[in-house]
């Protein structure tokens, strides 16, 4: 299955804890999280002002965590 989406590269991905989302990080300057099952684009997380270069959902998957070349890291409440 491809996920499609992004307008830029892709720099990171990971599995929600219980493995039913996936987070992903791009350089097109947003945060996605995925359908692990579907392929669903079910969230777009949008406020970096540059490229994101990495994103992962906490252990109990109520947040996730970016990071960007902007020098900031974003906190995340899932779902929003």
């Amino acid at each position: 299955q491809t996920l499609e989406g992004h307008s830029s590269v892709v720099m990171s991905a990971a599995f929600s804890p219980g493995g039913e989302n996936i987070v992903s990080a791009s350089d097109d300057k947003t945060v996605r999280v995925w359908s692990a099952e579907t392929g669903e684009l079910l969230q777009t997380l949008e406020g970096h002002s540059r490229g994101v270069m990495s994103a992962a959902f906490s252990p109990g998957g109520e947040n996730i965590v970016s990071t960007s070349a902007d020098e900031t890291l974003r906190l995340w409440t899932w779902p929003i």
